[in-house]
């Protein structure tokens, strides 16, 4: 513990940086660089979430809608749930595109650990695609209703086995643990989704993902079919053993993932739902120039769900205003909870999430999805330490009895699912019935995700059976003149470059001298043929 911490209180995230309390009041823990020194500029001012559209209430109005727009939150609570007495929202983690990972390397540090490219932005080539996955997050929040009479299976029998970064399974007729067939769960889609949303929010006083990810590690390793073997090879370990080795790797990966997600986060600094639906939407139609309220690059009308309101129209959906677009969706909180809300037609520039009033959405920017990375990059280490993609027995559950944001469900909803995939992908699902994400920040996570928890399974194998000291060394011939000396390094480990005239004669070490370096990098070294020549080694130690 003393190791890891010592290693960790400089790993760029700035823990020692703060401000303590009452010096601070909140406290400033962990902040960003000072904006000469690379810290985070925003570029619209805040959105007001008591009122429509997208202006901050004192006449400033978003600026770009392809970047973030915090907000001005009433009775706002932090992710830890205590009462936030600054309104408006600071950038959570923005200083992480600068925090060191476990396996992952780059040689830009200005620039994501992975970069999945940006997410499709408006006016762009890419607009057709972010009008696109704005009418889906549209199409999804109109389903947060059990009154609609939509009932689907929601058993592994017709959910998951997705390709990677897609939503195009429809599940497995076999359990292949059991050998027997998967039975249909058959349950009201509007119950379905807000239970998923709320089960997997990880908002405030929660777990949060990376704890959420570590419960559910904690009911693999208890649950009585499960066999440690590290791997799903080998001998079986006992308990301690298979307890340091899981959450050593499970943990690691969670922290791989946040450096990945965040990375991203800060570099492309993308648009949430909530801002681009209200701005769109306030624009108008873009289906029907002969119909009014048109504009190009507006919402496109979709009937049932996207509506010009019309005097008709308005006389049959209260509160509506001719002219106006509007969207069926979920009207936002109330206090009662005496019935559902269910969904109705309302302004697309009032449009919000299916949050509490008082979180609405994260205090950071969408793209990618933090929920979808760090549980594709669980998903793929328990995966691999266990041997198998399934749950014990083929099947994880976990069933919900109440809602936290509405009344509901109208009955119990028992979440199944067959594979640790299966599971979070049904996690970036909830984040798009939810609202805070639209399926581009979902797909790209998983890939980013998946990523980070093979390469962190590959690494953590190397420490457990001793390979991580093995320093290859590759000499490169150049040009007629030069040659390199190349060798790969790990962070933590004290290396050397040595190198003898005879290979039967002490190596002695070639000048700087010992290294530490705090990245995974490269290191070569330039040398001329005119000079002797040299056997070469490479020496790495876990100690000065």
């Amino acid at each position: 513990y003393d190791a890891v911490s010592a290693w960790f209180i400089n790993d760029g995230a700035r823990q020692t940086s703060g401000t303590p309390y009452p010096t601070a009041n909140p406290p400033v823990a962990y902040p960003d660089y000072p904006s000469g020194s690379g810290g985070y500029v925003y570029t619209n001012p805040a959105l007001a979430t008591d009122r429509p559209g997208t202006g901050d209430g004192l006449g400033g109005n978003i600026v770009d809608v392809n970047h973030w727009q915090r907000l001005n939150v009433i009775n706002a609570v932090d992710q830890n749930g205590f009462p936030d007495p600054n309104l408006q929202q600071k950038y959570l983690g923005a200083q992480w595109l600068g925090v060191r990972p476990f396996a992952m390397t780059r040689t830009d540090p200005t620039k994501p650990w992975i970069d999945p490219g940006p997410p499709p932005l408006f006016g762009t080539a890419t607009h057709a695609d972010f009008i696109s996955n704005v009418v889906e997050v549209i199409r999804y929040g109109s389903q947060l209703t059990p009154n609609d009479g939509v009932v689907i299976d929601i058993s592994p029998l017709s959910q998951g086995n997705n390709t990677l970064g897609a939503n195009d399974g429809h599940g497995r007729p076999i359990n292949p643990v059991t050998g027997s067939p998967y039975v249909a769960n058959m349950t009201k889609r509007g119950d379905f989704a807000r239970a998923l949303t709320e089960y997997w929010a990880d908002g405030p006083s929660s777990e949060t993902p990376p704890g959420h990810w570590n419960v559910v590690a904690n009911d693999v390793s208890d649950h009585p079919l499960t066999v440690k073997r590290i791997g799903g090879t080998g001998p079986v370990v006992d308990d301690l053993e298979w307890d340091v080795k899981m959450y050593f790797s499970l943990n690691a990966a969670l922290h791989e993932a946040a450096c990945a997600a965040w990375g991203v986060k800060r570099y492309y600094d993308g648009w949430r739902p909530m801002s681009a639906i209200r701005y769109v939407g306030g624009l108008g139609q873009s289906s029907n120039p002969s119909l009014g309220s048109y504009h190009p690059n507006g919402l496109p009308l979709v009937p049932g769900l996207i509506e010009l309101v019309t005097p008709t129209f308005a006389a049959t959906n209260s509160g509506l205003t001719v002219g106006k677009i509007a969207v069926l969706g979920w009207p936002g909180e109330t206090p009662q909870r005496v019935t559902p809300n269910g969904v109705r037609f309302i302004h697309a520039d009032t449009w919000t999430t299916y949050q509490r009033s008082n979180f609405v959405v994260p205090a950071f920017p969408g793209y990618i999805s933090g929920h979808s990375t760090f549980t594709r990059s669980a998903a793929e280490l328990l995966t691999a330490i266990t041997g198998s993609p399934f749950f014990p027995g083929g099947m994880g559950s976990y069933t919900i009895t109440n809602l936290v944001n509405e009344k509901g469900p109208s009955a119990p909803v028992t979440l199944q699912w067959a594979t640790y995939f299966d599971a979070g992908d049904q996690v970036g699902i909830s984040r798009i019935w939810g609202g805070i994400h639209p399926p581009a920040d979902d797909f790209s996570g998983r890939r980013v995700g998946s990523q980070c928890g093979s390469n962190v399974w590959a690494l953590a194998k190397r420490y457990w059976d001793g390979s991580v000291t093995n320093t290859p060394i590759t000499i490169t011939r150049l040009n007629s003149n030069q040659y390199a000396v190349r060798y790969n390094t790990l962070r933590g480990f004290y290396y050397d470059l040595q190198s003898s005239l005879d290979v039967s004669q002490n190596f002695t070490s070639d000048p700087p001298g010992t290294s530490l370096p705090f990245d995974a990098v490269s290191v070569a070294r330039t040398n001329s043929f005119s000079d002797p020549a040299k056997f070469y080694r490479a020496v790495s130690r876990s100690t000065p």
